[in-house]
């Protein structure tokens, strides 16, 4: 697929439930992801009184009225792995459990952020111990295991004491992937100083010392590509960086990311912006960028932060001016206005029960097959119909409502 244009302006930040905003943007237009979204804590942030972020706040806690059926739905007829591991969840805690219903408000979004990101785009998911497992089977099952890059470990140092028994925790996980086998890495662009003794890098560079001057000279210039541990350390230790939003990360954290996987004038997306340090970055770097919020104090936050941090720019570039405010979705240009998703309604026969089928709806009928064969040691199931439709759920509907079901399968005549 070719990248198209994004329908949004540069310097946007939206306000409003992000599944929303990511559904009214083009597909495959976006270069870089970088989530931080809830970790699943159980538990509302709010920033204190007093500081730059006074006034945002957000619930990280997920109950069953937050999960949409309509979402359950997609996932079930489009995406069979995903399905299956959130059922699995399911049957294991319950469809009432914070554990699924967080998964499945994380899988449906994830799910556009897929299809919005460019072929050689990459996405960050930025997440701690609390549901990382979970998270990644997610990854693996939207974005593939083939297109796993890295897990980033992120290590810092902070406030708070440990529990006498058990080890102090301290490092977040970002796990990053590509959307295909072709994808953006600036090495040289985030290289860092070592850290040895010229004694020891001479040791290690030759068994007998003999490397010139130059050499040396010239592979300290040059540093190295850094681990995929990461020590950086957090905003609230800085003065000059932290504003009071709950869950800030530092500006240095995500400087790094950009560098690392976009270019100058590619688009940066953070769905969940917070305090926007993502959008910081990317206008420092010189990229375009795009923010996503429930909350309007991220707008009046990367505003405060821009004309701060963005000190070169200030006869170019008007943070009040030039930073977009919306709250309604956007619209795609990459499609008609009276468009219908398609997919195929579906009849699949087993001998083992005679004049019964089963109707489902599959965006991919030959896949949604070969699933059925390998539930079967005879793989006897077969494909009697199918049938692209725009109007695939009218149809599914009608003949389950037109014929008696037994154990999810239409007993009729073919």
């Amino acid at each position: 697929m070719n990248s198209v244009e994004c329908n949004i302006r540069n310097r946007t930040i939206f306000c409003k439930d992000n599944l929303d905003i990511l559904q009214g943007i083009n597909d495959n237009c976006i270069d870089l992801i970088y989530l931080d979204p809830p970790f699943n804590k159980k538990k509302t942030f709010t920033a204190p009184i007093g500081s730059s972020a006074e006034g945002a706040s957000f619930s990280d806690i997920f109950r069953e009225e937050d999960v949409k059926e309509e979402w359950l739905q997609t996932i079930e007829e489009d995406y069979e792995k995903l399905h299956a591991f959130l059922e699995g969840v399911k049957t294991t805690e319950g469809k009432k459990s914070y554990n699924f219903c967080y998964l499945a408000y994380m899988a449906i979004r994830l799910i556009e952020m897929y299809r919005i990101l460019k072929d050689t785009g990459s996405i960050y998911l930025h997440c701690d111990q609390t549901m990382s497992h979970y998270l990644k089977i997610l990854m693996d099952c939207i974005f593939g295991e083939k297109n796993f890059r890295n897990e980033v470990v992120w290590a810092y140092h902070g406030p708070g004491a440990p529990k006498q028994k058990q080890f102090s925790r301290k490092h977040d996980t970002l796990f990053w992937y590509a959307k295909s086998n072709v994808w953006c890495f600036n090495s040289e662009d985030v290289r860092l100083p070592y850290k040895e003794k010229k004694q020891t890098l001479r040791r290690r560079m030759s068994p007998h010392g003999r490397i010139t001057q130059e050499e040396e000279d010239m592979y300290h210039a040059r540093g190295k590509i850094p681990e995929d541990w990461w020590e950086v350390r957090v905003a609230a230790r800085s003065k000059k960086e932290y504003v009071g939003y709950p869950t800030q990360k530092p500006l240095a954290l995500l400087e790094r990311i950009v560098k690392a996987s976009s270019k100058e004038g590619d688009i940066v997306l953070d769905p969940f912006c917070g305090c926007a340090t993502t959008c910081v970055a990317a206008e420092k770097l010189g990229r375009q960028w795009i923010g996503i919020d429930v909350s309007v104090q991220a707008y009046e936050l990367v505003k405060k932060r821009l004309r701060k941090e963005v000190e070169e720019k200030r006869d170019l570039f008007d943070p009040e001016k030039d930073v977009g405010y919306y709250t309604d979705p956007p619209k795609r240009t990459d499609r008609d206005a009276d468009y219908r998703e398609q997919k195929y309604v579906y009849i699949v026969s087993h001998p083992n029960y005679p004049d019964e089928y089963k109707v489902g709806i599959a965006k991919n009928r030959k896949s949604r097959l070969n699933s059925y064969q390998t539930s079967d040691p005879n793989r006897a199931f077969h494909m009697e119909f199918h049938y692209l439709t725009p109007y695939f759920r009218e149809i599914e509907q009608h003949i389950h409502e037109r014929f008696e079901n037994k154990r999810e399968w239409v007993q009729a005549e073919l």
